[in-house]
């Protein structure tokens, strides 16, 4: 069986080679602004460049201050969830396997997107979803991990917090 650290490095690039050979199928595929209906009134693949961050925050800032800020940013958290993880699969450590999934899945996608935004000043995105007459924004595979990664956290740290409450809360037996 693999290591802790070992799983986790292999999480984390497995998701950042399935991010870059999606988007760079996509790239080669599907030209800019296409749109190829999947699933009519529920999902399609499109190919947007999303320069900004998330929901296209600071896409009218100046190349210079939005790659600044954006890539600043990115290096920043990636360095913390990379520290995480790290902590996180060391010998002996006590998180659980589900902490160091969703931080690998995290770690994946933000390598990802930080890998397109330094390469080519933006990140391809391509999947969009509807709900109702609501229009998600597009998204990859990297966001996806990221959305994913994010969420079994708050579960970890939801259901952890409740193991540790009841252990607490435990009647002594003498």
């Amino acid at each position: 069986m693999l290591s802790p650290r070992v799983q986790a490095i292999t999480i984390t690039g497995v998701v950042f080679l399935l991010d870059r050979i999606t988007k760079m199928w996509i790239e080669a595929k599907v030209s800019v602004y296409d749109t190829i209906e999947v699933i009519p009134g529920i999902f399609n693949i499109v190919h947007t460049r999303n320069r900004g961050a998330a929901f296209g925050m600071l896409s009218t800032a100046s190349e210079t201050v939005r790659l600044t800020v954006l890539v600043g940013i990115a290096g920043v958290i990636l360095g913390l969830i990379g520290w995480m993880l790290w902590q996180a699969t060391k010998a002996g450590a006590t998180g659980s396997q589900l902490n160091r999934l969703s931080l690998a899945l995290v770690l994946g996608g933000a390598v990802g997107n930080l890998y397109d935004r330094i390469l080519a000043g933006g990140v391809t995105d391509f999947l969009q979803v509807f709900l109702g007459s609501y229009e998600w924004p597009s998204f990859n595979v990297a966001d996806s991990a990221i959305c994913v990664g994010a969420t079994l956290m708050a579960i970890d740290l939801f259901t952890s917090s409740r193991k540790q409450s009841k252990t607490n809360h435990a009647p002594e037996t003498h």
